[in-house]
């Protein structure tokens, strides 16, 4: 388990599939995740997914609890990791509605790149976010991620095409926030 001030990084069970198919049914996250149309995720679906990631080398995927309670509040992980280039691909939700905007999503970004600078030899960390998703663009600029470009008019949501924008944070510039 890897442990934050508010949540602690455990790895997905299977007991964690009902709650998380929920929360990714829920339109907030939904319509913030994922880019190919926002359809209903089945438990079926779910465990297809749960069991490709047991024998997935190049995923690290982790449930996000509370640190008081033990509650299962949501995921993130590393998506895609190219270890030739040094780079991470990762990805985040908060699906229990009270813990969302209350620092609890910042506080498991931060677990998970100590995760990532710490025990995997990468470079840099990259995501992709919603430019409409400002309350998750104002959470990666506080991890220390930056703007590295925006991918105009490629996602149609919410009835218009919608901008998507790329960020990142390099090893170094992790290490020096830390220092500060």
């Amino acid at each position: 388990m890897l442990i934050g001030k508010k949540v602690r990084l455990r790895g997905i069970t299977e007991k964690d599939l009902p709650k998380a198919v929920e929360y990714m049914n829920d339109p907030e996250v939904i319509l913030n995740l994922i880019t190919r149309i926002p359809y209903p995720v089945t438990l079926d679906r779910e465990k297809k997914w749960y069991e490709s990631q047991m024998e997935n080398q190049d995923t690290y995927n982790f449930s996000i609890e509370t640190l008081d309670g033990g509650l299962y509040i949501g995921g993130c992980g590393v998506n895609r990791l190219d270890l030739k280039n040094g780079v991470a691909v990762v990805g985040i939700f908060i699906g229990h509605k009270d813990y969302r905007g209350k620092g609890y999503g910042t506080d498991a970004m931060n677990v998970l790149l100590d995760f990532i600078f710490n025990q995997i030899n990468v470079n840099k960390v990259q995501l992709d976010v919603f430019a409409f998703n400002e309350r998750a663009i104002k959470s990666y600029k506080k991890c220390g991620f930056v703007e590295e470009g925006r991918l105009r008019q490629v996602i149609f949501r919410n009835g218009k095409y919608q901008d998507v924008i790329v960020m990142g944070i390099l090893r170094e510039e992790y290490f020096n926030n830390r220092k500060k």
